[in-house]
């Protein structure tokens, strides 16, 4: 779900079919275009014509959204929750974030949500008015208000909506499958909900954190001096960050792999590539001019600059 952004918001989950696909090398970019690559068996790497002034993204279930310059948000891929169906009016939102549900925020302040809701994780609690920032995660959303203060809702059985206190002076919000995260103003992170792979133990030391965003099982942030941290799931190794780890200015989480951006516009990602969905070997060429990335469960979303 993740979820575009020095602030990471992000998310993910599941799984699906294997296809895979990349962008043509002599496809020229446009300017704010996106490019998708990895898996592909729901449509989730056909973005939507124009191709063109996107300003934010994020990478879901199958199901990939993104922000227009004009306020309007696309969503492609797995409909099968009703997801792809942006509620009317389409205009005025500011951010978007997903899994299997799609979270919109809009320029006031308000939350709409729309797709899966079998957990409730579209039944945004009142009163819908102040929000900043919001994170998809697996069957539960995260809010951030302009106070500082996180609203959770949505499936609790692993205490993924449970905030800890003091619940205030929070800066940023990601979500993971059944795991959640806080920035908090002064650099340091607050971890909750499932800890199965150790994904709510945050490296030490605790501080100097600017941005967070959550993996399936294993969580990601980047440091003031531009390092990543990765913890939690490591099975295939999606918490290897590669040499030089240094530079980085986004990043975020798939099932079983990570990207980031770095400061020059190239993206690195890592982990496993076993089942040749692509997002591994898929990194677009030419790798650059990139401004912004996201993944998915099995794919990945990339924003050229405008």
């Amino acid at each position: 779900m993740s979820r575009t952004l020095v602030v990471a918001i992000t998310a993910l989950l599941l799984s699906g079919c294997w296809n895979s696909v990349t962008a043509p090398p002599d496809t020229p970019p446009q300017d704010g275009s996106i490019t998708a690559w990895g898996e592909n068996g729901r449509g989730e790497c056909n973005v939507p014509e124009p191709n063109a002034d996107f300003v934010s993204i994020a990478g879901g279930v199958e199901l990939s959204m993104a922000l227009r310059a004009d306020g309007s948000i696309a969503v492609w891929g797995w409909n099968i929750f009703g997801g792809c169906e942006v509620p009317e009016p389409n205009s005025g939102f500011i951010a978007v974030d997903g899994t299997l549900h799609v979270l919109g925020l809009r320029q006031d302040g308000s939350v709409v949500a729309w797709g899966a809701n079998g957990q409730g994780q579209c039944d945004v609690p009142g009163p819908n008015e102040g929000f900043v920032a919001v994170a998809a995660g697996g069957d539960h959303s995260l809010g951030l208000r302009e106070d500082g203060s996180i609203v959770a809702w949505g499936d609790n059985d692993s205490g993924q909506c449970d905030v800890p206190g003091p619940n205030e002076g929070f800066v940023a919000v990601a979500a993971g499958e059944m795991h959640s995260l806080g920035l908090r103003q002064g650099g340091s992170i607050n971890a909750w909900g499932w800890d199965h792979y150790g994904q709510c133990q945050v490296p030490e030391p605790n501080e100097g954190f600017v941005a967070i965003a959550c993996g399936a099982g294993h969580s990601l942030a980047i440091r003031d001096d531009g390092s990543v941290e990765a913890w939690g799931d490591n099975d295939e190794g999606q918490c290897d960050v590669p040499e030089p780890n240094e530079g980085f200015v986004s990043v975020d989480g798939g099932q079983d792999f990570s990207v980031g951006l770095k400061a020059e516009g190239t993206i690195v990602a890592w982990g496993t590539d076993d089942y040749d969905h692509g997002y591994l070997s898929g990194v677009p060429d030419p790798d650059s001019s990139f401004v912004a990335i996201s993944a998915g469960h099995s794919h990945c979303l990339a924003l050229r600059e405008r």
